[in-house]
């Protein structure tokens, strides 16, 4: 059986704002931008979107962390 790997609406933006703020690539970002590069419908912009953000750790502009994500919980 096929599993089929799907990326949340907005989560390709999200990864890409959040990247260029904090300068890292988290673990959950990862999954993120395999899901978008599965997506077989994937449109040029987000292909493009994808691309600057590799180019980006390419560079070393953006470090790849082991961090699950940047999420804070305040209670």
């Amino acid at each position: 059986m096929k599993s089929k790997v799907q990326l949340i609406p907005g989560a390709l933006s999200e990864i890409l704002v959040s990247t260029s703020d904090t300068k890292e690539l988290t673990v959950a970002d990862r999954y993120g931008l395999m899901a978008a590069i599965l997506d077989e419908f994937l449109g040029e912009e987000e292909q493009r979107a994808i691309n600057r953000i590799l180019r980006s750790v390419l560079r070393g502009r953006v470090k790849i962390v082991d961090r699950l994500s940047r999420t804070v919980f305040f209670v």
